[in-house]
């Protein structure tokens, strides 16, 4: 039945919320194709919210994106590590959708018997610290959130990474084309090369890009991931190419192979600015390490998520006009071009956050008799 919705007429589909909407034009639709089936799809909420919830996982979850199909199993990505979830489900029935549009067998409903949020999972610790290179970002959440200080501590040994200004291309073609020809170059130089994807659609693709120019590398993805610390730990060898979704074996150093740090080391390319700043600093943070030497950059295209959905479709296509008749866009205005929607995308995700930890609190006052609410 979700098939046979059109989009545009029968729903509407809101990617920055990641929320589908039908019109009563779809209803109508719907309730016209679910009466032959009776009983439980002649509630219209039910079918409704059936069939949002389909519509949903034809349209908003993306395999090699969202998620991986291994063997007959859909697994989990988890976003912002890039690693496989095998045993994480999605509830209320979305799992078991996105099964059935893979033709996989369905799995069972889980049950949920209990929960809870991690924020109130650590906040029941009588002492809580952390240690991370990225809190920067997030310090007044940690204070708001747990009445944690943030605290800087300086490196060992002063750093010398050095952050390239990100460069903005018309399409995807002439960013992947781009892409290949810097690491065809740095490649020739010695220089070990590591680039950041966002997906493992996107990492396959540049592997198989990278294949047709001859040049040898290693994949990194949530499909590949048997050998991840050895994989990232040879990452800084001479002439080295890795291609890495987000899990870029974070934990594991990567070293520079002999003669490395004479040709100004790892080479870090981020192919899209990541749902939060703090990632992408993860990513580039892979080189430099420990006095290293090291570059890193961000090759960005129009055509990203991201701009798609942020801006309207008549500023994207003005920047596009420009570039035609020969009038680049400056690297101040392509970093806050790309700024602006990573910086609303981490503020939707603290609102929810924030949302989250209100209704906990909620749910404790209105629960404190049952003795559960400690």
């Amino acid at each position: 039945m979700a098939r046979s919705l059109e989009e545009g007429a029968d729903f509407t589909i809101d990617r920055r919320a990641g929320a589908i909407q039908l019109s009563q034009r779809g209803r109508d639709r719907l309730e016209e194709l679910a009466r032959p089936f009776g009983g439980f799809w002649t509630g219209p909420r039910r079918r409704e919210e059936w069939t949002t919830r389909a519509l949903s996982a034809l349209h908003l979850f993306s395999r090699d994106r969202h998620y991986l199909v291994r063997g007959d199993k859909v697994e989990i990505i988890d976003q912002p590590t890039g690693r496989a979830m095998p045993d994480r489900a999605w509830e209320r029935g979305l799992h078991q959708l996105i099964e059935a549009k893979e033709g996989c067998p369905l799995t069972p409903q889980r049950e949920t018997v209990a929960r809870i949020s991690y924020q109130r999972f650590f906040r029941r610790y009588l002492r809580l610290a952390g240690m991370t290179g990225t809190a920067r970002e997030v310090a007044r959440e940690l204070w708001s959130v747990y009445g944690l200080n943030t605290v800087a501590i300086p490196p060992r040994l002063p750093s010398r990474r050095e952050e390239l200004p990100a460069q903005l291309f018309r399409t995807d073609a002439l960013r992947w084309s781009t892409l290949v020809d810097q690491v065809h170059e740095l490649h020739r130089a010695g220089r070990p090369i590591l680039v950041g994807t966002c997906s493992v659609a996107s990492s396959e693709h540049l592997s198989r890009l990278l294949r047709e120019r001859g040049l040898a590398h290693r994949v990194l993805n949530a499909q590949q991931d048997a050998d991840e610390a050895a994989v990232v730990a040879a990452a800084g060898e001479a002439g080295r190419i890795t291609v890495a979704t987000n899990m870029a074996g974070r934990g594991t150093d990567i070293g520079l192979g002999p003669g490395v740090a004479e040709t100004c080391g790892l080479h870090v390319i981020a192919t899209r600015r990541a749902e939060a700043r703090r990632i992408d600093r993860q990513l580039f943070g892979r080189c430099g390490r420990q006095g290293d030497p090291g570059t890193c950059q961000a090759l960005l295209s129009l055509e990203d998520e991201p701009l798609q959905l942020y801006y309207p479709a008549p500023i994207l296509r003005l920047v596009d006009w420009l570039s035609l008749i020969g009038v680049p866009v400056g690297k101040r205005q392509a970093e806050l071009l790309t700024w602006l929607p990573q910086r609303a995308e981490e503020r939707r995700h603290a609102r929810m956050r924030k949302s989250l930890i209100a209704l906990e609190d909620y749910l404790r006052d209105l629960l404190a008799f049952s003795g559960g609410a400690q």
